[in-house]
Order: structure tokens, then C-alpha cells, then sequence
């Protein structure tokens, strides 16, 4: 598929017209990168020639590369440049010369040695915007460090509550700390454009990964400040929050029930036969309840146990009570909101076949984002970038004999 049958976007997706350099690997950068190619800007990720983002190799493969990849680098164009070369640095610099965004994900100094940092491109273009992520931030005693997701995680707070208390720490099934880091850096950018629309300059967003992990532990230090209390593993309940866990059915299922606020809960109680936990007054309010939750959940318990979970949702349906089971790709594959969602899109893979992947998200009403392709083939687009800058055919191989794209 050529690049002009590719460069399908919608005109009226909300960043179209944006340039965004993608100079990451693996998830961090390259997820954020993900998000605003899906919202209509030309990204152009820089790979390293021969290899490519070791995310091509990674989990499931079709016919030598990985599902993932065509998921999370759609509507991305990919260029062959070897970061190391003074004469790759240089079609780097030519590159964010008109760009709005650089997105990066290296050890904080690895693009300064190649005298491609935040002040090197600041120079060449002011109004540019520098998404920096990396495991500990630009500044700070640990900024050398190499970090990734799994000790973000840990050192943010998460890995300590994720589990039973009678257990070691569990980590949580995906990298849930590159993926909130690539959301702050989507925002951070996005505030930065904003910035420069009301006569602002360029600046750089500098995201930690164990920072963007410790934004979302909700009270976590305020408790430990204010009372000295560290919050500890709970398994499937909220500490302090009742009732909200999960409860085995008679089918062997799991069913999740969230009837922590005070009128659901006494909805549920009467939905499961227990007028008298309903009605009792000190039970009215959630601050009661988590005094009495061991007590609410052997009842909700007790009731499960009784009925398949089929027949436990359908009652809490109709009592209005948030509930539900816990869904495996499959089930997810399968259900008709998901796909009345179109969160669930088919598309053809090079070489044939096809591929279901992930729906965009958030959901705009007037300017949706969209998939245009999925991850291109290593160096697709080289040339056609290339040429862009005003090189021609002979030069764009001669560079290529020597390594550089």
C-alpha cells in the first residue's frame, strides 16, 4: 500500500496538520505518539535501520511480526534513521526544524551526547514542544537511572497494594505504568499547544514513570501525613469503602458488586433478601459500613453462592446495582456493546489477512479519531519523508549504503 492510498485522515480530525517525531521505543513515547496519530497528526517515528522498535518482536507474532505492534503504531509512519550517525542526527534536526512535537523515551543525556536535546532543538525551533518520558524524570538523584514500568509501579505506590495481604505484592497484568505516563504526556503536550495559542513559547513536558503512577494513588500520602496510616493489600475490596469486592457464584464465576453508595446499597440488600442489613441505621452511611464490611460481605457472599452469575446480574440489573463479570479477551472479543461501541475494528494486514484491534478512544461527537493503517513495515516510509526535506533518489541511497537510513 503506497502512502497516498495510506494518507486517508479524516480533515476534520482535531489534530490534523500537527508534526509529531517520534523518537522512542517500546511503549512509553510510542503509546502517547499512538494517541495523537489516531486524532489525525502525521507521526513520524524514527526507527533504527535493520532492527526496528524491539516491540516488533514482542508476545504474538504474524509472519515475523508482533500483533502489538500493528496495534499500537496505526496510522504512524516509520523512517529509518541510525541515531548514532552525525549524518542521521542531521536529517533529525532538518526533521523537527517544522515540527510541533518530539516525543522521547530515552535515558535522560542519551539525546543530549547526540546534540539532540531539549536546547539543541529548542534553538532550531522555539515553538517546539519536547515530550521527555523516562523512569525518574529529568532532574533528581535518580534521573540516570534506567527505569521501566514494573519498578515505576513499585516505586509509585501500586505494586505494594496490588494483591492479599497474606501474600507477596502481585504487578497488574499489563505495563500500566508506560501507558499512564504515555497519557500524561498527551496531556502535557496538549496543554503546551494550548500555551502557544495564547502567545506562550515552547516548552518541554517532562513525565516520570513513577511519577505518572503516584499521581493516581488517590489518598495514599494525605492518610499517611494526616493519621500515619500506610495502606495496605485488601485483595479484591477497597479499604474504608462498603460493600465493593467480589463474590463467588454458584457456577464457579466471579461476579464484581459496587454498592458502596447509600442508596445502592440499600437497594442491594433488599435485592438479596436482607430488608434488616437495609434498614439498620448504622449501616446508613459508608463510614458505618466499612466498620461492619467483613459482616456485608459474608451476606452478599452467602447470596451469591445460592445462583449462577447469569442469574445474580440479571437480579442486581433490575435492582439497579452496578455489577458485573469479569471479562477475558474473549469475552470482550465477543460482547455487542463493545462492538456497538466500535471498539472492536477489523482491518487488512500487509500481505493479507486481517486483524482486530482496540477502538480509539475518547470519542469525540465531531471530530473522532480514527484508524487510517496499521503498524508499517520497517523503513516504509523513508523515502517518501526524505524526499520531503528535498533529497533526492540518489542521495536518499547513498545514505542507505552507508547505514544512516
Amino acid at each position: 500500500m503506497d502512502s497516498a492510498t495510506e494518507n486517508t485522515h479524516n480533515s476534520t480530525r482535531p489534530l490534523q496538520g500537527v508534526k509529531v517525531i517520534e523518537l522512542g521505543t517500546l511503549i512509553a513515547g510510542p503509546y502517547a505518539a499512538s494517541m495523537l496519530a489516531q486524532f489525525g497528526a502525521e507521526v513520524i517515528k524514527i526507527e533504527s535501520p535493520g532492527e526496528g522498535d524491539p516491540l516488533r518482536k514482542w508476545r504474538i507474532l504474524h509472519k515475523g511480526t508482533s500483533l502489538w505492534w500493528y496495534s499500537q503504531s496505526r496510522n504512524k509512519k516509520s523512517v529509518t534513521i541510525n541515531l548514532k550517525s552525525p549524518e542521521g542526527q542531521a536529517i533529525v534536526r532538518d526533521l523537527v526544524e517544522d515540527a510541533d512535537i518530539v516525543i522521547e523515551n530515552f535515558r535522560p543525556g542519551t539525546l543530549e551526547k547526540w546534540g539532540l536535546g531539549w536546547d539543541d532543538l529548542h534553538k532550531l525551533n522555539p515553538n517546539l514542544i519536547m515530550v521527555r518520558v523516562s523512569g525518574y524524570g529529568q532532574t533528581g538523584p535518580y534521573r540516570s537511572r534506567p527505569g521501566f514500568a514494573a519498578i515505576a509501579e513499585s516505586m509509585g505506590g501500586l505494586r505494594y497494594l496490588a494483591g492479599y495481604p497474606d501474600r507477596p505484592p502481585v504487578r497488574v497484568g499489563v505495563s500500566i505504568g508506560d501507558t499512564l505516563a504515555s497519557l500524561y504526556g498527551v496531556i502535557g503536550a496538549l496543554m503546551a499547544m494550548h500555551h502557544l495559542k495564547t502567545g506562550g513559547k515552547g516548552q518541554f513536558v517532562d513525565v516520570a514513570l513513577y511519577e505518572a503512577v503516584f499521581g493516581v494513588m488517590e489518598s495514599l500520602i494525605p492518610e499517611y501525613a494526616g493519621s500515619g496510616k500506610i495502606r495496605e493489600r485488601s485483595g479484591a475490596s477497597l479499604p474504608g469503602i462498603s460493600p465493593s469486592s467480589t463474590y463467588l457464584c454458584a457456577d464457579g464465576l466471579y461476579a464484581i458488586i459496587a454498592g458502596n453508595s447509600d442508596s445502592i446499597y440499600k437497594r442491594l440488600m433488599n435485592a438479596i433478601g436482607r430488608p434488616d442489613l437495609a434498614d439498620d441505621p448504622k449501616l446508613a452511611h459508608n463510614d458505618g459500613r466499612a466498620q461492619h464490611n467483613e459482616m456485608i460481605d459474608d451476606a452478599i457472599g452467602a447470596w451469591t453462592a445460592q445462583h449462577d452469575i447469569g442469574q445474580v446480574l440479571a437480579v442486581l440489573e433490575d435492582a439497579a446495582v452496578p455489577s458485573g463479570r469479569i471479562y477475558t479477551a474473549a469475552d470482550i472479543h465477543a460482547d455487542p456493546h463493545y462492538r456497538a461501541r466500535d471498539m472492536i475494528e477489523q482491518r487488512e494486514l500487509p500481505g493479507g489477512g486481517t486483524i482486530d484491534l482496540p477502538g480509539v478512544v475518547p470519542k469525540l461527537s465531531e471530530t473522532p479519531g480514527g484508524t487510517d493503517w496499521v503498524g508499517p513495515e520497517l523503513g516504509q516510509h523513508t523515502d517518501e519523508v526524505l524526499a520531503g526535506l528535498g533529497m533526492s533518489a540518489e542521495a536518499i541511497a547513498k545514505l542507505r549504503e552507508r547505514g544512516v537510513v
